[in-house]
């Protein structure tokens, strides 16, 4: 074996161990601090760097991405001296490298400790209830003492988050009652409030209802007494238009007396004096009797026959009691006003009836007279 070969691959293994330890290749988002005899030189940047062997080494290798610390639960006094469990999470990122290997042995620990500080500094100003309410005060504060405590160990502190709230035990007991009774409350309420609006809808429509219906009724009143207002003036104009008889208009009316009685609940009802005059007229109508002389007369016996027999035939035939002969002399003056007041209608009609004849032998020349001339 040649005596040359062994130095050579000495040599060679030499300037191969000279060259890897020269050259340091840094990934990206890392940092490397480079210490020479043992003394801070520089911070290696991502990509290829050299350094000189043997007299630089690396001392730390550090990541500058945003990264996210999550605390432990800690126990914190309220400002109403209530125990309860706070954790946090800490979104940092690395400023400076050097700063954060040589200001501050351990910076997640230090961070940890000063955010646990700043939080029972905070939380004992404050009441249980504001607590629950006020983390978004809380979070900002927190993170303005950390970014300024941190900013000389070249961290930056990004966000602080509170994550949970434990109160004790009893006290979530009591918030859940307190909680629950507010929804019972609501609920209450909300009941009430809709049977309020049923109610008054109700009550609304109820009353348009009855509104409708009252107009309804009054339209119907309002075109029935219409009908009838026609119906009236048509059958006055046909009687003036056809000039009717006096004696059909007395017949008429004796017709239309007995629908006064027609209905159950009529028990008494009275009979106009005009009366007397139609029945006077109708009987003069159909043959006047008068003529053949006074009745004979009728022995006493046999007229309280006939009086019993009237009164007990008007009495089945109309459901109410006529006077007998004993009532006769009561109901004298009562006759003798009926004829009166007969009387007066009947020449009040003879007087109408002698000017509508008039004002029409004024207009119509009489034929009579044409014939005999």
């Amino acid at each position: 074996m040649d005596p040359l070969v062994i130095p050579i691959l000495v040599a060679a293994l030499v300037v191969v161990f000279l060259v890897a330890s020269t050259v340091r290749i840094v990934p990206q988002a890392r940092r490397y601090n480079v210490e020479r005899f043992g003394r801070y030189r520089r911070t290696l940047q991502p990509g290829l760097n050299l350094v000189v062997p043997v007299a630089d080494r690396i001392n730390t290798k550090l990541d500058v991405r945003e990264q996210v610390y999550s605390s432990d639960p800690r126990p914190v006094i309220t400002e109403d001296n209530l125990v309860v469990n706070i954790d946090t999470v800490l979104y940092y990122q690395i400023t400076d490298p050097r700063a954060a290997a040589y200001e501050v042995a351990d910076y997640l620990q230090a961070i940890d400790q000063l955010t646990v500080t700043t939080l029972r500094n905070v939380i004992g100003s404050m009441d249980l209830e504001e607590t629950l309410t006020s983390r978004e005060e809380i979070n900002s504060r927190l993170r303005a003492v950390l970014d300024d405590a941190t900013g000389k160990w070249g961290i930056r502190v990004n966000r602080v988050e509170i994550k949970a709230i434990d109160p004790p035990h009893t006290i979530k007991e009591a918030m859940e009652k307190q909680m629950r009774a507010e929804r019972d409350k609501r609920a209450a309420i909300l009941h009430a409030e809709g049977e309020r609006q049923a109610k008054i809808l109700t009550a609304e429509g109820t009353r348009q209802k009855d509104i409708l219906e009252a107009q309804g009724t009054q339209q119907a009143m309002i075109l029935r007494a219409d009908g009838e207002a026609k119906a009236v003036e048509l059958v006055f104009q046909a009687v003036h238009r056809n000039n009717a008889d006096p004696k059909v208009l007395a017949y008429k009316y004796l017709e239309t007396l007995p629908h006064l009685a027609s209905s159950d609940n009529n028990t008494f009802w009275v009979i106009p004096g005009e009366l007397t005059e139609a029945v006077r007229t109708v009987t003069h109508a159909f043959g006047d009797r008068s003529a053949a002389g006074p009745p004979a007369p009728v022995p006493a016996e046999e007229e309280a026959t006939a009086d019993a027999t009237d009164t007990s035939d008007t009495v089945a035939a109309t459901g109410t009691p006529q006077l007998g002969a004993a009532g006769r002399a009561v109901s004298l003056d009562a006759a003798t006003a009926a004829d009166e007041a007969g009387k007066q209608a009947a020449a009040a009609v003879h007087d109408a009836k002698a000017e509508a004849e008039a004002a029409q032998s004024t207009q119509i020349p009489h034929r009579g007279r044409t014939s005999g001339d």
